[in-house]
Order: structure tokens, then sequence, then C-alpha cells
């Protein structure tokens, strides 16, 4: 009895020193960006190499980096277009989750598969066309031109699916039978229940949006109109690169999404072990 006791004690202590090491392994990339953000470009020539800087009081980076660009205009851009996004994302995605959860009609299934199909293309594969498209509707250098192609996700209604069919149908039963329609339904009953789920995946998406390059790029043509990513691009110099300045930019961009993760981070962790049950 004590030797197996001895043994899982051993066990849990090898599994908890693990789980820190990935943890740190993981963690380190952000880590050696942050102290990066405080070096002078010529702590970075230094052998050994360091990882902290000499003074977390060097800010002549981060100077630099808003006299460079307009980095908070290109904040507030990221900011409007990750907001709008997410909600309309989760929005669409609630709305067609509860039809193929609750409603019966014919080709339910096929419809169903194609959509998960969407899943497997490639989204280079589309630029072009979605380019055109927005082109055609005059959305250039506008909020909504920039996340119009990503507001039908897949994956957000594929979860919520999932999770809307854990709901016992009782439930409806018994609201429909007190008067409620499915849009009350929806927003008064769904919604709260799932809501664990539903925020992981509305941070999930504001991640997405925000993390975006490639469509950015093309759907914009005034600097006024940019997001943080072709922010940093533009510090980027394919003769001279200063990474000092490159992280020091990085580093402010991260707050946003740190923010929001540790705000809802208690959500995320009830969504991940709700999303574990289902199916």
């Amino acid at each position: 009895m004590i030797k197996n006791k001895t043994r899982l004690f051993i066990w849990d202590i090898a599994v908890a020193l693990s789980g820190i090491l990935l943890g740190l392994i993981i963690i380190f990339p952000i880590i050696y960006a942050v102290c990066t953000a405080f070096k002078a470009r010529t702590e970075l020539t230094l052998f050994p190499p360091r990882v902290l800087p000499k003074s977390f009081f060097y800010v002549q980076n981060f100077k630099a980096v808003f006299a460079m660009a307009p980095l908070m205009r290109f904040m507030l851009n990221s900011l409007v277009v990750s907001g709008m996004g997410c909600v309309l994302r989760i929005l669409f995605a609630m709305l067609a989750a509860y039809a193929f959860a609750y409603y019966e009609f014919p080709g339910k299934t096929v419809l169903f598969m194609i959509v998960l199909g969407t899943m497997m293309l490639p989204a280079d594969t589309l630029v072009v066309t979605n380019y055109l498209t927005v082109t055609r509707l005059n959305l250039l250098d506008n909020y909504l031109g920039l996340c119009i192609t990503s507001l039908v996700g897949a994956t957000q209604m594929f979860m919520l699916r999932q999770n809307f069919k854990t709901i016992p149908k009782s439930f409806r039963d018994a609201a429909f039978i007190d008067g409620c329609g499915d849009f009350r339904y929806l927003f008064y009953i769904v919604i709260p229940i799932s809501s664990p789920v539903i925020l992981t995946l509305m941070v999930q998406s504001f991640i997405s949006f925000w993390n975006a390059y490639l469509w950015p790029l093309l759907v914009t043509n005034k600097k006024e109109m940019r997001t943080v990513q072709i922010g940093i691009a533009m510090l980027t110099n394919p003769m001279d690169t200063n990474f000092t300045l490159v992280l020091a930019a990085v580093t402010v961009l991260l707050f946003p999404s740190f923010i929001l993760f540790s705000l809802l981070r208690l959500a995320i962790a009830r969504g991940i072990t709700v999303g574990a049950l289902v199916g």
C-alpha cells in the first residue's frame, strides 16, 4: 500500500514537472520578445546572449515605434475589425447551429456535411474571388470589407451545434408550451447555458481577426485603414531590420489579447471542460 502511494506521488511530481517544463517552452518566445523590447540594439550582439535586458527602464524602442508608425490608429482599426468580426461570426454561427440542432428539413445532413467540408478548403484558394467580390461591393478601405470574408465560420458553427444538441429537448418543449418562440428560447435559455463555449469561441475568433495579415493587406490602400499586423511589417526593412523595434511593437500589440484572455480565462476553462464532454 505504501509502495503504491509512493509510486503515485512520484508519478504526480513527474507529471507536474513535465507540465511546468512544457509551459516554459511554450511561453519562452513571449518572455524573450518582451525582454528584447527593452534592449538596446547593441545588446543583441552580445555573446553569450542574454535573455534579460540591462534595464527595464529603457523605453527608447517604444518611443521610436510610435514615432515611425501610427500604431494607435492601427490598433484602433484592429480592435474595430476584431470586435465586429467576432461578434458577427458568433451570431451567424449560433443561428446556423440552432437550425441544424433543432430543425428538420430536407437535405439537412448533406448541407451540414458541405458546411463541414469548407473547413478542409485552404483560405488562400478563395483570395482572388473574394477580392473581386469585395471590390465590386465597393468595400475596399472599409471595416466591413476587412472582415466580411470570415464572418461565416464552419468551426464555430460545428462546435455550437454539438453543444446545443447536449441541451435536453424537454427544455425547448417546456419553453414553447409557455409561449416562448425560437428567438426567445435561443437568447434566454440556450445562450446562457452555452455561454462558456460561446465566450471561448469569441476569444478564438477575436485573436484570429487580430492576427490576420494577408487579407487586410489586400483590401486596404489607405495608410489610416491598415491593421496592426501590417503596421509591424512597416517597421521591417529587407536591408537592415531593427528587431528591438519590431519586438517592442509586438509587446504593445500583445496587450489587448492578453487582457481579453485574462478577463475570460475562467470561462475558457469551463468551455474546454464542457467541450470535452460534447458528442
